[in-house]
């Protein structure tokens, strides 16, 4: 359940940024505001997939040792990596040591690549899942954490070689960068995000 709070700036969110500054700027700001950018939409699937087990906050805290850890996530260069890099980055206490995921993240920047190069490129790929326009699920109280489409986009992403990719990772995904919006009706970024959606 997600019954909405309101916080003591007389706003109404969702419940679960909860008053955790960090989480509450994360929702204001980012969680359901569509993302186009290829390489953006890239860094959002890598680190949903990191989340997998943990909480986003967690991996939230340590988002800009990601950033600097990998690159920028940058697919181009985290391609590259070599098995010395990915040894390196298991000793970064800043990061999430996991070598399933470090690796996985190594295979996934390699199938963005083909994506972008051979097509439809990686944006587009992704959008054409709900018809290139971000769907409003008109949430009261209960979040979903998978849909046909999430099952679909997991199905294709793992498909051309990506990692973590299963249908509660990418739903997820999918609620952070838009294609969905999940913000509660009475949240007041529900109705923001989608005059975001309406300008695009």
């Amino acid at each position: 359940m997600s019954t909405p709070i309101e916080h003591a700036d007389g706003l109404v969110r969702c419940a679960w940024p909860k008053d955790d500054p960090l989480y509450v700027a994360y929702h204001d700001t980012e969680w359901g505001v569509p993302e186009y950018d290829d390489r953006a939409l890239f860094e959002k699937l890598i680190l949903d997939g990191f989340q997998a087990g943990l909480s986003w906050i967690t991996i939230l805290r340590k988002r800009d040792n990601f950033r600097k850890a990998f690159d920028g996530f940058e697919p181009r260069k985290i391609a590259r990596y070599t098995p010395r890099k990915v040894e390196k980055l298991m000793l970064d206490a800043g990061i999430v040591r996991n070598r399933m995921k470090i690796e996985g993240t190594v295979n996934s920047a390699k199938a963005w690549l083909e994506v972008m190069e051979k097509g439809p490129g990686f944006s587009a790929l992704l959008w054409d899942f709900v018809d290139g326009r971000p769907q409003d699920n008109a949430v009261k109280t209960k979040i979903a954490t998978e849909s046909p489409a999430s099952k679909a986009m997991s199905k294709e992403l793992a498909s051309r070689g990506f990692k973590f990719v299963g249908p509660t990772i990418v739903y997820a995904f999918m609620q952070a960068v838009g294609m969905v919006n999940d913000h509660v009706v009475t949240c007041h970024r529900h109705a923001a995000c989608n005059k975001l959606a309406r300008r695009r």
